[in-house]
């Protein structure tokens, strides 16, 4: 939860490192609380539309839209601590082929050291 709020509060810190733990525990939260949602906006949707569906999944499409900067800003950063510029982002208009780009690069170990972005993070969220 710490690497959650760590990650929202500096969702506009587009410069240093994110280390993998930092990526990931965001990601997962994010998408539990994505998962929350869209089955609340589905259950609203079913019980205000009698069934016919087309509900309006409002309370996934606003958390999505909020947690955008946040997402874009954590991923920024992971790039950087794999050495690489945060331009690698665009990959992910690439269809599945980014998108798989973009996860091994998520997964491979930050560059030991200090990198053209920075110093290597510290283990813990409190450190920006």
């Amino acid at each position: 939860m710490d690497w959650f709020l760590h990650a929202v509060r500096h969702y506009a810190v587009w410069q240093g490192r994110a280390r993998r733990r930092e990526y990931w525990c965001f990601m997962g939260l994010y998408g539990l609380i994505s998962v929350y949602l869209t089955v609340i906006d589905a259950v609203v949707g079913q019980a205000g539309s009698r069934g016919h569906g087309g509900g309006v999944a409002l309370l996934s499409t606003l958390f999505a839209l909020a947690m955008l900067p946040p997402a874009v800003g954590v991923a920024i950063r992971r790039l950087h601590d794999t050495g690489r510029s945060g331009w690698w982002l665009l990959l992910a208009a690439v269809p599945v082929l980014g998108t798989v780009a973009l996860l091994v690069l998520a997964l491979r170990r930050g560059t030991p050291g200090p990198n053209a972005h920075g110093p290597v993070p510290p283990a813990g969220p409190e450190r920006m």
